[in-house]
Order: structure tokens, then sequence, then C-alpha cells
């Protein structure tokens, strides 16, 4: 694949990162808010972050192995988030990670754009299983991934350690074949 596809849904737009992001993601990036319910967020966020984010999605798209999307108001196009497949290839699935600027959260986004990016690993990557995980804290990302159709598959106890606090770690996944199910 060359080039990120723009994914449509009823109220945004999933689409490549742009430089032009760069000053709208550093501003919500830099915020505790965020950081302390992701794993891969630092804080402070700084432009040379964005930028890292800019490449690991262009290398991502190149190699087939991220696909890296910008979170897009469908109304103007201002950016609003990130959403992301992860791909092992050789076992056909792939992590989906995603954060959402924090004036946009709880009005359904993160789970309208999961949704969409789950329909872009199954039907347009071939995928066979969708994952993702939440620190056990971040109880509304899970709630995200219920929403789209996932199912708890396990919980690994103090598996992540952030800022010298460890931290469980909820995993959720989704088969082709249950994602096929739902669509039914």
């Amino acid at each position: 694949m060359q080039t990120l596809p723009t994914i449509e849904t009823e109220r945004l737009l999933l689409t490549s990162l742009k430089a032009d992001d760069i000053p709208d993601i550093v501003q919500y990036a830099n915020n505790e808010n965020i950081s302390k319910y992701t794993i891969n967020l630092p804080s402070p966020y700084f432009e040379k972050d964005a930028i890292y984010w800019l490449n690991l999605a262009h290398q991502g798209l190149k190699n087939g192995t991220n696909y890296i999307f910008a979170v897009r108001l469908k109304a103007d196009a201002s950016f609003v988030g990130g959403i992301s497949l992860t791909v092992e290839k050789r076992f056909s699935r792939a992590e989906i990670s995603y954060w959402m600027a924090e004036p946009f959260w709880s009005k359904g986004y993160t789970s309208e754009a999961t949704k969409a990016i789950m329909q872009f690993g199954f039907d347009k990557l071939g995928l066979n299983k969708l994952t993702s995980s939440h620190l056990g804290a971040n109880v509304a990302s899970g709630k995200v991934m219920q929403n789209a159709g996932m199912s708890k598959e396990g919980e690994l106890v103090e598996h992540i350690c952030k800022e010298g606090v460890f931290h469980n770690l909820v995993l959720y996944g989704i088969t082709q074949k249950q994602y096929q199910a739902l669509k039914e």
C-alpha cells in the first residue's frame, strides 16, 4: 500500500498525518490526563515526539507494519486524535492503539474511529485477528473496545511499569469470524 486511504465515518475522517498537524498534536498530547492512561505517549510531549510519530507513520506504511491515522472531525477536518494498527504479518493480526484529545472525550468519537479501523484491518488488510489493550485504570478505553465488539481476553497483573508505578494490562480481541458475525 503506497498511500494511506481516507476512511470516512458518520462524523470523522481517518487520514494520513501531516506536518501541519504537529502544533495540534503537541497541544493535545501534552496533557497528563492523556499520558497517564496511555502506554507510549511521553509526558511532557514535545514537537520532536510529534515528528517521531509522523516518521513512524511514514516508515510503517512503507513497511506494511504500522497504519497510523489522524482522527479528524468531518465537519472541518480538524485534528482530534490518532488511531493505528500495528501489524504482525506472521500471525495475521494487528494491535489497535488510539488516543483522543481531551476536549473530544465522551462523545463516541473513539468508538467510531475504532470500528472504522477494525473494518479496514479485516476488510482491506485481510487480517485474522485484531487486539487492543488498556491500562487497568483506564476503564473508559475498555468501554471503547467493548462498544466496537471486542471481548476481554485477559488481564496481565502489574505488567506495565510507567513512571515507576506498575499497572495491570487488560487485553481485548476480536477475530475475523467474530467480526463477520457482528455484521450479520
